[in-house]
């Protein structure tokens, strides 16, 4: 990469822009006909499929929500009015590779613009991205390349680590078998969140997001926790130096639009608006897959639609009092079950993945 030559393009000079002609609602989605994109990171941003009277997009386009954030779409879709996600339309014979490739460069958009600031066609147009060039042309050859070739290497790591982590056998066990079927018939209790898990202190850092790199930098190498939902919150870098460094907790944001936990198991940092909680029971070391499906039960009472910025599910101090269902046998949690249920779930959601690497690494072969 150091050798290409860049070449710098104002948005509008590669792109038209459309938006939606109808204010799709959920009460649209239907699962048939097209899909529909909003803004946000779940799943991407699609809504779902419907066959609302709408105007279509076509495929080979890219997306871009409020929020700035934005992905390359390989098929036909619709987009919803009230997100105010627009659509970018190549001025070019686009194709999929150099749609992942030029979507890369709108990565640091989301964080421009917020609920304060929404991001639109307006405001971007004429804003510079760097491409490839050869012979003062954009090299749409070496991004087609460079993508295959990134992606090849990808899949490679991929293999290796459902290879390590053991994933790459989908098959599941006669106990993982067992913890689906018995699932609906299984006790449930009430446990408070702080009877189970505390906060963690951590130093207060003297940096700010907005200032912060959003990829390991020189000594800018731990990834650092924000209120963002986005990667698990962790879009920034700061330096190991005078932080608290955690690993395999929880982590849950205290100011945020989505009131989203999840499990860190490598290492991180937390810089603002979001905390970590740890397992309190010293006699009791939890596992990954035990984690994970406390985060599930953590989420069932945090990460509500009811919450946004405008109604603020509260930091710890509330946190802590919600009462999360824990299934249990003979009066006691049933660790057991949690780790074969969270297991089996993992090998379901995993099976495509694999079926999927295995195709990809037939084909690079």
């Amino acid at each position: 990469m150091e050798e290409v030559e860049w070449g710098e393009y104002k948005i509008k000079e590669l792109f038209d822009s459309v938006t939606g002609d109808f204010d799709i609602q959920k009460r649209h989605i239907n699962n048939s006909g097209e899909f529909v994109v909003t803004a946000g990171l779940t799943d991407n941003g699609v809504l779902g499929k419907s066959d609302v009277e709408a105007r279509v997009i076509d495929a080979n386009t890219i997306t871009i929500d409020m929020f700035g954030n934005s992905f390359y779409r390989q098929f036909k879709y619709k987009l919803v009015t009230h997100a105010r996600v627009f659509a970018l339309i190549p001025k070019f014979k686009m194709s999929e590779k150099q749609g992942l490739f030029i979507v890369n460069s709108f990565k640091t958009l989301p964080t421009m613009f917020g609920y304060e600031n929404m991001c639109s066609w307006t405001k971007i147009k004429d804003r510079l991205i760097k491409l490839p060039i050869k012979d003062n042309q954009i090299d749409f050859d070496f991004m087609d390349t460079f993508i295959a070739e990134l992606e090849a290497e990808r899949i490679a790591e991929l293999e290796a680590y459902l290879k390590v982590s053991g994933l790459d056998n989908y098959e599941l066990s006669d106990e993982e078998l067992k913890a689906l079927r018995d699932y609906d018939s299984m006790e449930w209790r009430e446990y408070r969140i702080g009877s189970l898990f505390s906060r963690i202190s951590t130093k207060k850092l003297p940096y700010k997001a907005k200032n912060l790199p959003t990829e390991a930098l020189d000594d800018y190498e731990l990834p650092c926790l924000t209120s963002s939902f986005r990667n698990q919150g962790l879009n920034y870098y700061v330096p190991r130096e005078g932080a608290t460094i955690l690993k395999d907790v929880i982590s849950i944001p205290s100011n945020s639009d989505v009131y989203r936990a999840y499990f860190q198991s490598r290492e991180f940092t937390v810089l603002s608006d979001a905390y970590a909680i740890k397992w309190t029971d010293e006699d009791r070391n939890l596992s990954n897959y035990q984690y994970l499906f406390m985060v599930r039960a953590i989420n069932k009472v945090t990460d509500l639609p009811i919450y946004s910025y405008k109604m603020k599910l509260g930091g710890w101090n509330v946190v802590k009092d919600k009462k999360i269902l824990l299934p249990v046998i003979d009066d006691e949690i049933a660790f057991n079950f949690m780790e074969d249920y969270a297991r089996a779930i993992s090998k379901l959601a995993i099976k495509d993945v694999v079926q999927y690497t295995n195709e990809r690494i037939e084909t690079t072969k």
